[in-house]
């Protein structure tokens, strides 16, 4: 839910919104949205290695290649939200403060790790 100064506020753990960013969905919509495109994400690293294959002309390989990195960091972004929805805001429903701090360090550390080249 988003209050009136646009920030996100945490609702129960058993209320359910629908749709994307910003949104709490079931585990299993946001498990399926994420196969799907890695689903995708798959098939482009096939064309890049058919591309190799076929001697294409480097740059468009390497365009190619920076089509399925914003992809894979697509699906990066969906899975720390559902981090931080799930796993966080059970923590903070709960009143485990011990746990929230877990769940927030976990997520640092993997922001940290995208963020690294």
């Amino acid at each position: 839910m988003v209050d009136g100064e646009g920030l996100s506020t945490l609702l129960p753990v058993d209320e359910y919104r629908v749709g994307g960013y910003g949104v709490l969905m079931e585990h299993d919509v946001v498990k399926d949205q994420v196969l799907r495109r890695l689903g995708r994400i798959e098939g482009q690293v096939r064309g890049l290695a058919q591309m190799v294959d076929d001697d294409r002309y480097c740059i468009d390989v390497l365009t190619q290649v920076a089509s399925a990195t914003k992809a894979l960091q697509g699906v990066a972004v969906v899975l720390l939200d559902e981090h931080m929805r799930r796993c966080v805001g059970d923590a903070v429903a709960a009143g485990d403060l011990q746990a929230r701090e877990e769940k927030l360090t976990d997520a640092m550390v993997a922001v940290q790790r995208l963020l690294k080249v």
